[in-house]
């Protein structure tokens, strides 16, 4: 039994679910998502709550049964409450800014780097340095999230780059303090 699967999607006030065989549409305050689910998985509403049935216990069955139900409860939250990703930019000089639908950010090549925003995500900038990918769908997120780092990640001997909020950027030791060696530590010659 899938453990993950079985359990039933509840669906919070202010959220419409419409189930058309194997297409799913989710709307409410913060969006609006549509998905198509693999045909062999049962979608059905009852009770204000989504429900996933597979057909079979294969293996291909089993799997789709836990990712059908987690899919359905991720547009679910998107559209009522939505998902973010905090971004930071360290390095002297670095900043961010938004003019119009673009981020506009200042990385340290020979021009400013601008980024445009897709449609259903909003990017709020808190500061020069800090900036924040919002919207409805967890996949989009991420992915636009990543793709901003992906600009200028953080690199391991200054930390200077982009990096998410909570990442801890391993650093990596200088040359001077790599091996202890000063002046007149070579070998004797």
């Amino acid at each position: 039994m899938s453990r993950i699967g079985d359990q039933p999607v509840p669906i919070p006030d202010g959220v419409d679910v419409t189930v058309d065989g194997s297409r799913v549409t989710a709307s409410g305050p913060k969006g609006e998502l549509e998905r198509s689910f693999h045909p062999d998985m049962e979608i059905e509403m009852s009770d204000g709550e989504l429900v996933v049935r597979r057909p079979t216990d294969h293996q291909r069955h089993r799997s789709l049964h836990g990712l059908t139900r987690s899919l359905l409860e991720n547009m679910v939250e998107g559209v009522d409450q939505g998902y973010e990703r905090s971004l930071e930019i360290q390095g002297v000089g670095y900043r961010v800014q938004k003019r119009g639908n673009k981020l506009v950010m200042n990385l340290g090549f020979s021009h400013d780097v601008e980024f445009e925003v897709p449609d259903g995500i909003e990017i709020d900038v808190e500061s020069a340095t800090e900036f924040t990918v919002r919207g409805p769908d967890k996949q989009q997120v991420g992915e636009v999230a990543a793709a901003i780092r992906e600009i200028r990640p953080p690199e391991p001997y200054k930390g200077k780059g982009i990096r998410y909020e909570d990442e801890d950027v391993r650093r990596k030791a200088g040359k001077a303090t790599a091996g202890g060696a000063g002046a007149g530590a070579g070998p004797g010659i």
